[in-house]
């Protein structure tokens, strides 16, 4: 996919869904599972963006494997709710990604939950990490001066404890 065209938003917005009733939990809001679904579907947006994706990894035999992960819940999500996943690159290397989504309100605009992932390049006939393609490489420094200014989530930062920050 040819990106030097397009302008790359900061952050991107890959996916849109609305929550549906099989989502919810017996709280009454959508269960964690679904927020991970929401945004690994807007991470399969963002490796199609940058090259990645389906078409990828049939043709090369390589794909991305999620390494590492962390999401934060800031606000419920209740059933109908429309909501949107935009994604941020935090930085990346020769074999590696690491990135941001949020999941909004698609309507309102606010954060209902910021994840962060980390991903590592794999040949999968081997089942060894291997370097990205050079031209992924080069997406992902257009993406990645694209977000360069954006802030890092606050609530992605914080340690994870019991202890609470005023003590």
């Amino acid at each position: 996919m040819e990106q030097s065209a397009l302008t790359i938003d900061a952050p991107l917005s890959l996916h849109t869904d609305s929550v549906r009733p099989e989502w919810i939990d017996y709280n009454g809001h959508m269960n964690v599972a679904y927020y991970v679904l929401l945004v690994d579907r807007a991470m399969d947006g963002f490796l199609d963006f940058v090259g990645l994706g389906h078409d990828y990894v049939k043709a090369e035999n390589k794909s991305l494997f999620a390494v590492d992960s962390r999401i934060a819940y800031l606000r419920e999500l209740t059933v109908g709710t429309p909501v949107r996943c935009k994604t941020q690159l935090f930085g990346y290397d020769a074999k590696r990604y690491h990135v941001g989504h949020y999941v909004e309100h698609a309507d309102e605009g606010w954060t209902a939950a910021v994840t962060e992932w980390i991903g590592l390049h794999v040949d999968l006939a081997t089942r060894r990490s291997t370097p990205l393609p050079n031209k992924a490489l080069a997406v992902l420094q257009d993406v990645m001066a694209a977000h360069a200014s954006l802030p890092r989530p606050e609530a992605l930062g914080r340690p994870l404890s019991l202890a609470r920050a005023d003590n």
